[in-house]
């Protein structure tokens, strides 16, 4: 007996010997070729293919031809499971990798039938890229094919990768409008469906369009909001909903991107410096792949194209850089690019009162399950997303369902002269609507949006719902309309021409950073699509407008600035209502955040503290100003996202007028009471106080996308380390723990040796990759790293196949 078991023994460590041994085979088997030479079919001659210590990518071709076919090799070698992502998320896709976990959120894409527009369309989407684009899939496939095995995560999945196509690419940037624009709409709904259940005074209120931190580049600040009199609201006396529940406040994340630039008036030399962050949820490997372009063309100055920075695997360009004589970099507009229509269903034909629907029956593939059928209903207006109860629909018309919304334009900056050229180009180019800020070799700088623009006409505003059919509009924001049926709409189309923008020398400095950019008519023909609240827009144009001289150390300085500025108000008034007669919640807040750094400093307590303390202030204001419509609408209520808020909490906690005091409290010493007192047995419950730190709650989990499917000894190798991270979101240093800066980057044109990048979760997705993770350090402690690729330490030879 005893000599069985041993052989049984002996026989199981073989086995999981050779699993083991086979596991590690396999996964070795698809990493990446970085060295020597192999044959590419299609090359018009060989390619050099670099790669540095941080595995940033030098392509040198003899054509971009070459170069595209290449640069689609080599994303498909290192990150072909993050583009197959990306074209899934577009196209609603997902669940045949993951199975039924993703049936939802692909209903939710589904819905807008990407996959079926951009067939419809790939041809005016392609334009004169198509021959660049087939080249870029080319070299997609044949980079997968040449892995030994299928990528590591289809392993992981029991999956097979399915070929790149030309159509997956545009559907790689539909998945950035998915990303960066809301495709359900659900802010604008919201609030349309509770302003008949508030005061009009109270509703104006709530959608107060800015604040006194608004730092717009053109046009002034909308400051806080004046509250209403006892006369025009009275909250004491209004409805409220039974319960003690406090509604919580609708999810935010942490909204942000920056990108700023001062002309060549505010350097030594003259040069034009441009900064950019782009902020994203954060994963490893990272969304963007770094990449150097060069090789001969007609078009490029000097003949040349030498163009760098941060490529989308996915996409055959450079989507932010520099081609030393422009560099270039985008933060998302958040300006108005939905609409809902409430549209009668047509019972037979169409008729002047009704809408035609026509029906689409598609399946959802599911791995490991049934397909799903699922039908899409959609009208002229958009697709059908919610149906009520009087036989209405409500349908959504989206910038990214028409045509024209998106195509490959940003190609054509690698070939870009100067400013005036590239803003010719950016005329042509539709992307998801971003903030475009541009500086040229000659010290120019400019601001304008990049993307298609909606053309309402016919009555048709950034502040009205459609109905019927396109025929009347209801309006849905502040201003002076009442809010029934009055305002017919003709029209609403999309342009990517004449958008607002500012230069050189009329402005030395530019700055964005997700809050609202123009004002006057500018505005009203961009909308606000939920402009992020702009404290940090503000924080950023004061520290630009404090100097007359300028450098790449400076701009980053600003990227990095960790500042509370906002949140210094708060901590004073946490302190003066700490005192001996306040509830002991309030007294032990106040105490604990008694010594203030006045920063999102990773040791900081009172920084979290205050932080939290503000937000739970915010929840009660916000529950006792919506409680009217909550008791009105019951189940029906939805929390809306009111970023602009801080201008009218301010003013509240200032003034405490009684009459818009939440009926639950008997006081405003009392909310401010309640609110800390959840605070501080919320975060008791970890310790004292002294030791609850900011860095404690902001701590890094930026990890593979299957890490949380891994075994639990597999899974701290798919992360990045869990460090503690200073920054947030109303401060330029965005940090949550898996949202902030995609990217850092602050170049000049003509200058890239002295210029800054930083990228975190590093270039490569297969773990063992030496790549893996790499650069992520410096991105965490803010250290300078060099936007230009370093010295080469991998070279691989594409050849032409015979």
């Amino acid at each position: 007996m005893i000599r069985w078991l041993r052989r049984l023994l002996v026989a199981v460590i073989v086995l999981v010997i050779l699993a083991t041994a086979l596991a590690w085979w396999l996964l070795r088997g698809s990493l990446p070729t970085l060295e020597g030479e192999t044959a590419l079919q299609g090359l018009s001659a060989p390619v050099r293919i670099e790669r540095d210590a941080l595995g940033t990518v030098t392509i040198d071709a003899a054509s971009e031809s070459d170069a595209m076919r290449a640069l689609g090799y080599v994303h498909a070698q290192e990150r072909y499971f993050e583009m197959d992502l990306l074209r899934r998320t577009a196209a609603g896709e997902l669940a045949e990798l993951f199975g039924p976990r993703a049936i939802d959120v692909d209903k939710a894409h589904r819905i807008h039938r990407m996959r079926a527009r951009v067939m419809d369309n790939l041809d005016a989407i392609a334009g004169d890229k198509l021959a660049q684009l087939q080249t870029y899939t080319d070299g997609a496939n044949a980079g997968l094919s040449a892995l030994r095995v299928r990528p590591w995560a289809y392993l992981a999945l029991r999956q097979s990768p399915q070929p790149w196509a030309p159509a997956d690419s545009a559907l790689a940037g539909y998945a950035m409008y998915f990303d960066l624009q809301d495709s359900s709409n659900a802010r604008e709904l919201a609030l349309w469906k509770l302003r008949p259940h508030l005061p009009e005074p109270l509703f104006a209120l709530l959608a107060h369009p800015g604040t006194a931190w608004d730092a717009p580049l053109t046009g002034e600040s909308f400051g806080d909001a004046t509250l209403p009199t006892h006369d025009e609201v009275d909250l004491r006396a209004l409805p409220a909903p039974d319960g003690d529940d406090i509604a919580p406040l609708a999810p935010k994340g942490t909204p942000g991107s920056n990108n700023f630039a001062v002309s060549g008036a505010l350097t030594a030399d003259g040069r034009a410096i441009v900064a950019d962050d782009m902020h994203l949820g954060l994963r490893a490997p990272n969304i963007w792949f770094r990449a150097r372009l060069r090789y001969p063309d007609a078009r490029a100055p000097g003949g040349k194209v030498d163009v760098q920075g941060f490529t989308l695997p996915g996409l055959p360009a450079v989507i932010v850089g520099s081609n030393g004589h422009v560099a270039w970099g985008f933060t998302n507009s958040y300006g108005d690019y939905l609409d809902w229509a409430i549209e009668t269903p047509c019972a037979a034909g169409p008729t002047p009162t009704c809408a035609q629907v026509e029906s689409h029956h598609e399946q959802i593939a599911v791995a490991g399950s049934d397909a799903v059928d699922f039908e899409i209903r959609e009208t002229r207006w958009g697709p059908i997303l919610h149906e009520r109860d009087d036989g209405n629909v409500l349908s959504l018309r989206w910038v990214a369902h028409l045509r024209g919304s998106i195509n490959f334009g940003l190609a054509d900056f690698a070939h870009a002269h100067h400013l005036g050229h590239a803003l010719t180009i950016a005329d042509r180019t539709a992307t998801p609507t971003q903030n475009l800020v541009i500086g040229d070799a000659g010290g120019k700088i400019a601001w304008r949006l990049l993307g298609p623009l909606p053309e309402r006409a016919g009555g048709c505003s950034s502040r009205h719902l459609v109905m019927n059919s396109g025929d009347t509009a209801l309006p849905l924001a502040h201003g002076e309309e009442d809010w029934r049926i009055q305002h017919p709409c003709q029209s609403w189309s999309i342009t990517t021409e004449a958008s607002p923008a500012a230069q050189s020398p009329e402005s030395d400095r530019l700055w964005t950073a997700n809050a609202r950019v123009v004002s006057g008519e500018a505005l009203e023909r961009i909308g606000d699509g939920g402009y992020a609240f702009g404290a940090r827009q503000k924080q950023i144009r004061d520290a630009l407008q404090a100097k007359d001289r300028f450098t790449e150390r400076d701009l980053l300085g600003i990227q990095l600035d960790d500042r509370a500025l906002l949140m210094t108000r708060w901590w004073e008034l946490l302190r003066s209502l700490g005192n001996e007669d306040a509830s002991p919640a309030l007294r032990e807040l106040s105490a604990a955040s008694a010594e203030w750094q006045g920063r999102a400093s990773v040791d900081s307590v009172s920084y979290r503290l205050v932080r939290a303390w503000r937000l739970a202030v915010h929840a009660r204001l916000q529950d006792g100003l919506l409680a009217p419509a909550r008791a009105a609408m019951g189940d029906d209520f939805t929390m809306p996202d009111l970023p602009q808020f801080e201008g009218v909490a301010w003013p509240l906690v200032q003034q405490r007028p009684m009459h818009l005091l939440p009926r639950r409290f008997d006081s405003w010493q009392a909310l401010f009471e309640d609110a800390a007192t959840e605070i501080r047995d919320e975060l008791a419950q970890r310790g004292p106080l002294s030791g609850r730190t900011w860095g404690e709650r902001n701590t890094a989990r930026i990890c593979h996308p299957l890490a949380g499917a891994m075994p639990g000894f597999l899974k701290p190798r798919l992360c990045m380390p869990a460090d503690p991270l200073p920054g947030d979101g109303m401060m330029p240093r965005v940090q949550g723990p898996g949202f902030g800066a995609s990217q850092r980057m602050v170049v000049s044109p003509g200058h890239e040796a002295d210029g800054i990048a930083h990228m975190p979760g590093g270039q490569s997705g297969h773990p063992l990759s030496p790549f893996w993770g790499a650069g992520h350090a410096d991105w965490a402690e803010g250290r300078p790293s060099p936007f230009l690729p370093g010295q080469s330490r991998h070279v691989l030879t594409l050849s032409p196949a015979p």
